[in-house]
């Protein structure tokens, strides 16, 4: 009696490990499905991530560390720090060398990082974009890709049209801290 209460309770804890994996790849889905991109170009874009970072952790972990990717229709944004001007090259290299990789936009900077208390005050504008976003009724926001390095906000994405595109970068430069905004984002073409 006391072994099957234990596989029982191994069972549950089993389970219950999986519930966040199965509702992550429910949500997943449901937020590839509503972008302008859709469901499998998400899917898409997601295993190209996901490869850009297997491949950097297993050349050199300080650029994974040091590397953001933001990927969208196959296009990938690049952006953080790396030590030397080489590994930049080289970050292209291993960008270039995966499947389904349609364009590098390369923005990585060169030396060191800026520390702890810029990475805040970056993580603290990309959040207030992202809340501004959410609250403008006139912005698909689900359709942006938002990453910021010390103060550079880097937009990409697909806008509806060039009026709602226009309101994203305004939301951006009205926010403190904000030192410039690069936007890679595509305007949808009319009569899509």
């Amino acid at each position: 009696m006391r072994m099957s209460w234990m596989a029982l309770l191994a069972g549950a804890a089993v389970l219950s490990g999986c519930v966040p994996l199965v509702a992550g790849a429910g949500g997943a889905a449901m937020v590839g499905a509503a972008q302008e991109r859709g469901l499998e170009q998400a899917v898409d874009d997601n295993e190209i991530a996901f490869e850009i970072n297997r491949k950097l952790l297993a050349k050199d972990s300080s650029l994974y560390r040091g590397v953001s990717t933001q990927v969208q229709k196959g296009r990938v944004l690049l952006t953080g720090t790396v030590p030397k001007a080489e590994d930049r090259v080289a970050v292209t290299r291993i960008v270039w060398s995966i499947g389904g990789v349609k364009e590098v936009i390369n923005e990585l900077n060169v030396g060191e990082s800026g520390g702890f208390t810029q990475s805040m005050s970056d993580t603290s504008i990309s959040t207030k974009l992202r809340t501004r976003l959410l609250g403008d009724k006139n912005v698909s926001s689900i359709n942006y890709s938002i990453e910021t390095v010390r103060g550079t906000v880097y937009l990409m994405g697909t806008a509806i049209n060039q009026a709602e595109l226009d309101r994203v970068v305004a939301h951006a430069r009205d926010i403190s801290g904000v030192r410039n905004v690069v936007s890679y984002v595509e305007v949808r073409k009319s009569g899509n």
